[in-house]
């Protein structure tokens, strides 16, 4: 994307909520990650036209564009959350213990994607913006068990918040 151009990426998921404040269809502003995936999507041969071998990560989410987020939410009347984003690899649901592990970190969402983007377009030079739908409580945070129709019915509940907040923020770029 950075050769043709782009400068700005958002970066969306569905996650489940850690913080036990968040609720199912909550959006959050992702201001900064923990990668516990196991790998790194920056190892291997460095391309010093795209980026530094060594990138700096202690702002990967811009805060001017967390503001920006928030100001636009404010605007429209929706209600965003903010927090940390922890990245395993799935492709299941995180188990209690991993959860507990995540709010002990300082995590308030866990997802298995969006950390590997995130750091590339970084490491590209590129403005990185993370926006997360809770989708579920992460387990052990909730007492009902996790099912992937409850994730999809949390979606399709923000899907015009999270659309009408994504398009308005292009606007403002």
């Amino acid at each position: 994307m950075k050769k043709l151009g782009v400068k700005t990426i958002i970066i969306t998921n569905a996650a489940g909520g850690v913080n036990p404040s968040f609720n199912p269809s909550d959006l959050m502003v992702i201001t900064d990650h923990i990668n516990l995936m196991g790998q790194n999507p920056l190892i291997g041969e460095n391309d010093d036209a795209m980026g530094v071998r060594f990138p700096d990560m202690s702002e990967v989410y811009s805060s001017e564009y967390i503001d920006l987020i928030k100001k636009t939410g404010d605007e429209l009347g929706i209600d965003l959350q903010e927090g940390v984003y922890l990245a395993l690899t799935g492709p299941s649901y995180e188990t209690p213990a991993e959860v507990r592990m995540a709010r002990t970190l300082g995590a308030d969402a866990v997802g298995m994607s969006t950390v590997p983007e995130a750091m590339v377009a970084k490491w590209a030079g590129m403005n990185v913006i993370g926006i997360s739908c809770i989708c579920n409580s992460a387990a052990g945070v909730s007492t009902v068990g996790l099912s992937h129709e409850d994730v999809i019915n949390a979606a399709n509940k923000a899907k015009n918040k999270f659309k009408t907040l994504v398009v308005e923020v292009i606007k403002k770029l």
